[in-house]
């Protein structure tokens, strides 16, 4: 394409970057936040936890011979802050910066197609590719704003390596943005675009894992060379870009490549196709099965995520599971590390605790899903098909009722299988292992509370579930290990569950969470009776 027309299919991507920017005002800074939050929290965590260099030298050894920590991990490259910092929140920070990327593009995209917005801003004076491009530039600020405060904040642990950690990240989140970019162009819907987004991040990192398992510590180091699986996967390019452990910078150009690549192809699909189509067909109707009720047609919508979500809480559960027993031996006389495991899951023992802390995580990430599940009410109606739905004989409530059933016994579904999959891996205490798992389900239940009452409320700002979601994830997660005070902690409805399995169980705050959630829920419904539709 020449230089005229080329200029004239992006005429406008600078109005609608401002635009977008304006939009994620509160999005993008949540998430790049929580990311570099998670990130510059690392180094002094660490430092109180292997405070000497000997301490830090005998955690790598013990890592060498652990393929179950490498696996879920990943490899570490040295033993400095630094090189420590890298391996245990470098693979989550990429992935968080992939969600990031993911959720921002096809917003942007697919989205605004679906909702028909796109079709009137590409009625003025902006070119056929001014959206994508806008998209991804978008996210690229977001990916910028990480590596800036990544670089900054860890550069007191060595220039070269805090900057080398930011860029891989951040490219981590390029490439990601990308291939939402392309299933964006490549599905019908956004809800299909996520998915397969998230379908190829989560083969990304079991290939990573796999690899990882594979090999011993330091990723192409003196510890054994990288899988070849591991360099299938962009999380993988981040871990073997070795950042403050002699970097490898020429590993930045498969980023720059892959990222420049799936641009160029999202772009050109984007040339070829008509506003609202899509290059995979959807299947034509008639459906098959019963579809006479609303539960019928949220199951049938929500279906396929609850078991993509059921088989990663598996999966995850039996890898957790087969932990458990090398946790002893990985804190051996590490007081603490042993504290950190103690605040997380209890005192009741370390394997219990252990255990413990895995639910708790299990239960944070499951509050993704259950907000995931209940904003799709808010995707139906912006995108004008629940209103043909409510034209019939179907009431607001009820049609609310078949998703959210979905969505809160999604959620209890979910935390059985992990529960399977921890007992499993452990391989005793099936028992108290699903009870454990089984009592997230009222913290989870008080989030996706929150999201109902956000969308029958506030139904332009039901977004802000996932800033709850993610507050909640991070005080779970870091909270701990920051030593933070007993007052926040209590923020999270996590803060006030019992530390299961070992401690004791008491219903009464089980009973208080659950009575919350159902006053959200309710308030939520109410309030989406009495409003307007949105469109």
């Amino acid at each position: 394409m020449s230089a005229a027309p080329l200029a004239a299919a992006r005429a406008g991507t600078a109005v609608l970057l401002r635009l977008a920017l304006r939009r994620d005002r509160v999005l993008i800074p949540l998430w790049v936040a929580v990311n570099a939050l998670m990130v510059l929290s690392m180094p002094h965590t660490l430092q109180s936890l292997y405070p000497t260099p000997a301490d830090r030298a005998g955690l790598v050894r013990q890592l060498a011979a652990n393929p179950s920590l490498r696996a879920l991990i990943g490899p570490v490259s040295g033993d400095s802050l630094g090189a420590l910092t890298a391996w245990r929140v470098g693979v989550y920070a990429g992935a968080v910066a992939a969600v990031t990327g993911l959720l921002v593009v096809v917003r942007h995209t697919r989205d605004e197609e679906e909702s028909g917005r796109q079709e009137l801003v590409v009625s003025g004076a902006v070119g056929r590719r001014a959206p994508l491009t806008a998209a991804l530039l978008t996210a690229a600020v977001a990916n910028g704003a990480v590596a800036l405060l990544i670089t900054a904040g860890l550069a007191g642990q060595g220039a070269a390596g805090a900057l080398a950690l930011g860029l891989g990240v951040a490219g981590v989140g390029a490439v990601f943005a990308t291939t939402a970019a392309v299933m964006a162009q490549l599905t019908e819907s956004a809800r299909a675009a996520r998915a397969l987004t998230a379908a190829v991040l989560g083969a990304a990192f079991a290939l990573r894992a796999a690899g990882d398992a594979t090999t011993g510590s330091g990723a192409g180091g003196a510890g054994g060379g990288a899988s070849v699986l591991t360099w299938l996967s962009p999380l993988g390019w981040l871990e073997n870009l070795r950042p403050f452990a002699g970097e490898r910078w020429w590993v930045l150009g498969l980023f720059a490549a892959a990222t420049a690549g799936l641009a160029r192809l999202a772009h050109l699909l984007a040339g070829r196709r008509d506003l609202g189509m899509s290059f995979l067909p959807t299947r034509p109707g008639p459906a098959r099965g019963r579809l006479g009720t609303a539960g019928a047609l949220a199951w049938r919508l929500q279906r396929g995520s609850l078991l993509g979500w059921g088989t990663g809480f598996l999966l995850a559960g039996v890898v957790f599971g087969a932990m458990a027993d090398g946790a002893a031996e990985l804190v051996g006389d590490n007081e603490r590390t042993r504290e950190i495991f103690q605040r997380m899951g209890g005192r009741s023992g370390l394997t219990d605790a252990f255990l413990a802390s895995m639910t708790q995580i299990l239960g944070l990430v499951a509050a993704l899903y259950v907000v995931s599940a209940v904003l799709r009410l808010s995707g139906e109606e912006g995108s004008g098909r629940a209103e043909p739905v409510l034209a019939a004989a179907v009431g607001r409530v009820r049609w609310a009722a078949g998703h959210l059933v979905i969505a809160f016994g999604g959620s209890v579904l979910l935390m059985l299988l992990a529960g399977l999959g921890l007992a499993a891996g452990y391989g005793r205490q099936t028992g108290p292992v699903l009870g454990a798992c089984l009592v997230q389900v009222a913290a989870v239940w008080v989030v996706g509370g929150v999201a109902v009452l956000l969308h029958g409320l506030l139904p332009r700002g039901a977004v802000a579930a996932w800033g709850v979601a993610g507050a909640v994830l991070l005080v779970g997660w870091i909270g701990p290990a920051l030593d933070l005070p007993r007052t926040v902690l209590d923020l999270s409805p996590y803060g006030h569950l019992p530390k299961l399995p070992g401690g004791e169980l008491g219903w009464g705050p089980v009973a208080v969470l659950l009575g919350v959630a159902a006053v959200l829920v309710g308030g939520g419904l109410a309030g989406g009776r009495r409003r307007d539709l949105t469109g």
